[in-house]
């Protein structure tokens, strides 16, 4: 009986235990912890300690939240140490708290992480910046701030917008500094920009630190420094600068959000150290002006007057205080929703000897999975603006200020966000505008630069007078005009005249020295030269060097100052066979001047036989047809016609005298032109050349030797070296069967050069290859684009064709030369003096005949006067009438004037 009772009872009292259990259970607790880790004296620290304290009152104090649960915070000091602050974090977790607050330094949160991962206590971050935290490995972990990934491109954007390449990266040698900067590397990658040097400093560094890592970096070319440490109220930083005096115009600071806090958490009276941090820049995270932010400050001013905080307010004391009011309204949402604040233990813990370590202490969250996704689903408007999370658990920040330190003042001179870049405007004004509109627009307000200059540093120095930059020239041994040493040991030639204008031209000094590179007996092997910057035994190279690929890869070309290509030289015909060919001998001045000879003879003849001589007298038609082919028929001795005029005589002895002459020149002329035309070279360019099984030719040190093998696969037993001009000629007149070669390919210039006293030797066909000669620098040396800027200012200027005519147009430029003469080919001024001779002869028999003529004229019109009407003296009657007598045979006028004589005689006789 009394088992039936039993057997009845315990079930309904089990029952009520679950009733009674389950029901204390939704009651809400009256204490709920959470726990903070940072370090209490601190930059961020001292404002974040202040502010968690400040926000834990206000939400106690709030009936609205938690409905009477109060919220209590537990801190651990981390003493800036990692151990410390594991140690404390570890503490903290022992005391079962739904999150941990803090975890300032970004490898305590690395490491707290993972037990967090395993106990399910949510982290969230107010100040850990690391972008590897956000990585899927640390589904806990939540972040308040904004994480470096978005500070750096930050970063990148500014050094983009001043155009500067490259950047010296000073950075904390920690998972925070490290990771910092490698983000940095990434975002320059995107700009094609990059970090050339990378300066690490100790975690506990101390002055000498910074000044070891500073005297490294005055030996470097950038001067853009990037400085990404922890906040140092003491600014050993930029004491170490000041004494190393590298605070001058040529340097620029760019600081990461450390330095402005650490600025802002000075107090505001005391501003004199601002006056050693003249220039620099830095990023500061933007928090939008609210009323509530202005009252928190005002709150945060009365505390400072009553010494309860001993500490400006910083963006991550207002962090802080947010990130407190976030965790409250999560747990106040977990409560609502029915979640438990209890803890178990952890199945990994299982086994493990816990009575030694202590690890039963370590209890698992139960409602830590809920508690993260409440908080990640987070929509809240606190002191520093909305506060929402990404899905990669990182809050979506409203971008960073740009600040820069000029007069002992802070001064804003842009904004910076993820959707709009660089802007003179806040973030939140652009918000509502087209993005990629905004991106085109980037800028900011004027700088002021270390030193107190406005105008932006060019972000690098090539050398100094220390270390002037090494130039390397080549030493050749031929065709030195180019680039030589002379006997005084002095660097000359066209490539030197050239550098020495460009670098007029760049505006900065560049020290420097000349190093030669060859011996001087034999030109020395470009590649190799080429080679020797890129190996950093030069830091350029300046001479005739060809802009070839394999070189390319190797180092960086300026702006070709010279066109060329491969040409194939052989000895050749320069003219070619045509139907028009026999007007070769001639040019067209020659040509022009002798045609007008022949008409100038036609009609002098005329003048001077058409009294006397009854073949050129006629109707207009015959005489004008007997005159033309009396001219053009001397030229044949074929002429019927023969003069009868002494003066006539005298003219055409002379004009057979210059035909004879300028015919045997014309027949000597065409004669050598068409013997030559039947000597021409049977290459007719490179494929011709491949195909004839020929030697060829080359320069040596010249890249032809590499393409000709490499690329058209002519085997290196066909290629023969050459060293100067004069064995280019002794080869090719030997030819390929007698030791000597058919042709030789090399650049045009030097082609240019060897043709311009040999008229046997031609360029057959265009050059087969495109390329120019330009100076080589390092690779991504900022030099080479200033360079190339000055030689295209030289080419626009017409400074370059100078100082090419210089050195090879003294005797005429050989690219004239070819183009305006051909061989054999014979030129007026060979004749002038013939034709000078003829012509002054032809102009005299004119003035004898007109005289004769006009005295015959006055004669005859003083006999034929008549008295009896007056005379009519117009000039234009006088001209008619003596054109009129002189086409009069003489013949008849001398029967005139014996007539009259007789007559006379008469006259007088009676």
């Amino acid at each position: 009986m009394k088992m039936r009772i039993l057997g009845g009872v315990l079930p309904l009292f089990v029952f009520i235990w679950v009733l009674q259990n389950k029901h204390g259970n939704c009651e809400r607790p009256d204490v709920v912890n959470i726990g903070a880790v940072f370090a209490f004296d601190s930059v961020i620290g001292r404002a974040a300690k202040k502010a968690m304290e400040l926000a834990v009152s206000d939400i106690n104090g709030d009936p609205s939240i938690l409905n009477g649960t109060s919220l209590n915070l537990i801190m651990e000091d981390s003493d800036c140490s990692v151990f410390k602050g594991s140690i404390g974090a570890l503490q903290v977790i022992e005391k079962q708290v739904v999150a941990v607050i803090g975890l300032q330094s970004s490898a305590i949160a690395h490491m707290i992480s993972f037990i967090s991962n395993g106990l399910h206590v949510p982290l969230i971050s107010y100040a850990a910046t690391d972008p590897t935290l956000s990585s899927l490995q640390f589904p806990f972990f939540l972040r308040t701030t904004q994480s470096d990934q978005s500070q750096m491109e930050a970063v990148a954007d500014i050094v983009y917008f001043y155009e500067w390449k490259e950047v010296i990266a000073i950075f904390l040698d920690d998972d925070y500094g490290r990771n910092g900067i490698a983000a940095l590397n990434d975002a320059l990658a995107n700009k094609m920009s990059k970090i050339s040097y990378k300066l690490p400093l100790p975690i506990n560094y101390d002055i000498t630190d910074i000044m070891y890592v500073l005297n490294q970096s005055k030996s470097l070319g950038p001067r853009v420094f990037v400085v990404h440490i922890n906040p140092d109220s003491q600014l050993r930083f930029f004491n170490a600068v000041h004494k190393l005096k590298m605070n001058g115009s040529n340097y620029v600071w760019l600081m990461t959000d450390w330095f402005s806090t650490t600025l802002d958490s000075f107090s505001p009276k005391n501003r004199s150290f601002l006056s050693t941090l003249e220039g620099v820049i830095s990023l500061r995270p933007y928090i939008p002006q609210t009323a509530r932010k202005r009252d928190f400050l005002a709150r945060w001013r009365k505390l400072q007057q009553n010494e309860l905080v001993h500490s400006g307010l910083t963006a991550y004391g207002l962090y802080a205080y947010d990130t407190v009011w976030v965790v409250a309204h999560s747990i106040d949402n977990l409560l609502q929703q029915g979640g438990n604040i209890s803890f178990s233990l952890s199945n990994i813990l299982n086994g493990t000897t816990s009575d030694k370590l202590q690890l039963g202490k370590l209890k698992e969250f139960d409602s830590g999975g809920l508690l993260m996704n409440i908080l990640s689903l987070t929509n809240f408007t606190g002191l520093t603006g909305k506060i929402h999370f990404s899905q990669d658990r990182n809050v979506i920040g409203s971008g960073y200020e740009v600040i820069n330190i000029a007069k002992q003042e802070i001064h804003t001179v842009g904004y910076w966000s993820n959707f709009s870049g660089l802007s003179v405007l806040p973030p939140k004004s652009l918000q509502n505008k087209e993005t990629a509109a905004t991106r085109l627009n980037q800028n900011l307000k004027s700088v002021t630069w270390p030193g107190g200059k406005s105008e932006t540093p060019r972000g690098w120095v090539i050398a100094n007078d220390e270390r002037p930059l090494r130039i390397g020239f080549p030493r050749r041994a031929s065709f030195t005009e180019f680039v030589t040493l002379n006997a005084s040991h002095n660097v000359q030639g066209y490539c030197i005249d050239l550098f020495y204008e460009a670098r007029k031209l760049v505006p900065y000094d560049i020290p420097f020295r000349f190093v030669p590179f060859g011996t001087g007996l034999a030109n020395p092997d470009y590649d190799a030269f080429v080679n020797m910057v890129a190996t950093d035994v030069f830091d350029a190279a300046v001479g005739d060097i060809a802009i070839v690929t394999n070189r390319t890869r190797m180092v960086d070309f300026t702006q070709p100052y010279v066109s060329t290509g491969l040409v194939i030289v052989a000895p050749i015909d320069t003219s070619e066979s045509s139907a028009w060919v026999f007007l070769k001998p001639f040019t067209l001045e020659m040509w022009g001047v002798t045609a007008l000879s022949f008409l100038i003879i036609a009609v002098v003849i005329w003048i001077l036989e058409h009294r006397v001589n009854e073949d050129f007298r006629g109707p207009p038609k015959r005489q004008i047809t007997t005159m033309f082919l009396f001219s053009f028929s001397t030229l044949f001795k074929t002429n019927q016609e023969n003069t009868v005029s002494t003066l006539g005589r005298m003219v055409m002895v002379v004009w057979l005298f210059l035909l004879l002459v300028i015919t045997s020149s014309y027949t000597a002329s065409l004669t050598s032109i068409l013997t030559v035309q039947q000597l021409a070279s049977p290459i007719t360019g490179i494929d011709s050349l491949i195909a004839s099984n020929s030697f060829i030719g080359y320069q040596v040190g010249s890249f032809a030797y590499s393409y000709l093998k490499d690329m058209l696969n002519i085997a290196p037993s066909r290629l023969k070296s050459l060293r100067s001009p004069e064995e280019f000629e002794a080869a090719l007149r030997q030819g390929s069967g007698n030791g000597g070669v058919m042709a030789i390919v090399d650049e045009l210039p030097y082609m240019e050069l060897f043709l311009q006293n040999r008229t046997d030797f031609g360029i057959i066909g265009r050059p087969f290859t495109k390329s120019g000669w330009g100076f080589a620098f390092k690779k991504d040396s900022p030099l080479a684009n200033d360079m190339s800027t000055a030689i295209l200012k030289l080419a626009e200027s017409g400074k370059l064709q100078e100082i090419h005519e210089k050195w090879f147009c003294q005797l005429g430029c050989p690219t004239d030369r070819r183009k305006d003469s051909v061989p054999d080919q014979l030129h007026l001024s060979s004749f002038w003096g013939l034709y000078l001779l003829s012509g002054a002869v032809t102009v005299l028999a004119l003035l004898i005949f007109l005289l004769k003529s006009i005295r015959q004229y006055i004669r005859y019109k003083r006999n034929h006067m008549d008295l009896s009407s007056p005379s009519n003296t117009r000039c234009s009657h006088v001209i008619y009438s003596f054109f009129d007598f002189i086409d009069e045979k003489e013949e008849a006028i001398k029967r005139i004037f014996a007539q009259q004589d007789s007559a006379q005689a008469q006259t007088n006789g009676s």
